[in-house]
């Protein structure tokens, strides 16, 4: 589905979703890339898209950092984190090549399943350490590359961690800094032209998603701590079922 007319309501359309994501990544770690890829792609094909959203998804990721930079967990970042960046790289490359709506359904799938493992309380007896982490870093850095999605796939990973919320969401964050390090050249590359005719609604995209990160970093702080891995299971769910169904209806 394209959207020919109507630039005014896709610009606001896309504004309110960018401070929606911004402020949802802030409390789960991830949101950006899932929702506003698919606005983006009302305009533009989905490979496009996903290399456009790359950019404000950049920006509020660094900002939420910078706010959240004393919380990262070294030891999971530099297991689990690096190889996921170089997943993602491989991801994102592959992503150039491969599309298939049967791999979003498989992405799906998975969320599904790690938010029923986190409501049944199986998620409990599950906790990543060693070669573990680094397999299941490299494992959804690759996923999420494939779909051009990793948020989503990466704090299902690190719900195998034992974390408090503001460490899940900054190691979360730190990691998605070095996925886009990973993956942004590679998209610059093969969709830099096309993406150079999205530069109006870039801007009210990173405009929107930075005022969300500011205020979803509030109310990070007001999350209960024994709330905050359920809010993280129910967004995944969430996810999940969207990915499936924009999938099997395209």
């Amino acid at each position: 589905m394209r959207v020919t007319g109507g630039r005014s309501v896709f610009d606001v359309l896309l504004a309110l979703v960018a401070v929606v994501a911004g402020a949802i990544a802030s409390v789960t770690g991830f949101g950006i890339g899932s929702l506003l890829t698919p606005v983006f792609s009302l305009r533009v094909p989905l490979k496009i898209a996903v290399a456009a959203v790359s950019i404000p998804h950049l920006i509020a990721t660094a900002v939420r950092f910078w706010m959240l930079r004393g919380h990262v967990e070294r030891r999971v970042l530099l297991t689990f984190g690096l190889a996921s960046a170089a997943g993602g790289l491989t991801g994102a490359l592959l992503h150039t090549r491969l599309t298939s709506p049967m791999l979003s359904v498989v992405f799906g799938v998975l969320l599904l399943f790690v938010a029923v493992m986190q409501f049944t309380g199986s998620s409990d007896r599950m906790r990543f350490g060693g070669r573990v982490a680094i397999l299941a870093g490299a494992l959804s850095g690759l996923l999420g590359g494939l779909v051009g999605n990793q948020g989503g796939i990466r704090s299902a990973g690190l719900l195998g961690f034992e974390m408090p919320k503001e460490t899940f969401v900054a190691t979360a964050t730190a990691i998605g800094l070095m996925v886009d390090a990973a993956r942004m050249p590679v998209y610059f590359a093969t969709e830099r032209r096309d993406m150079s005719s999205l530069i109006a609604p870039l801007v009210i995209t990173i405009v929107g998603v930075v005022f969300g990160t500011i205020v979803g970093a509030r109310a990070l702080r007001r999350v209960p701590q024994r709330f905050f891995r359920p809010v993280v299971a129910v967004v995944l769910a969430v996810l999940g079922i969207a990915m499936i169904v924009q999938a099997s209806s395209g």
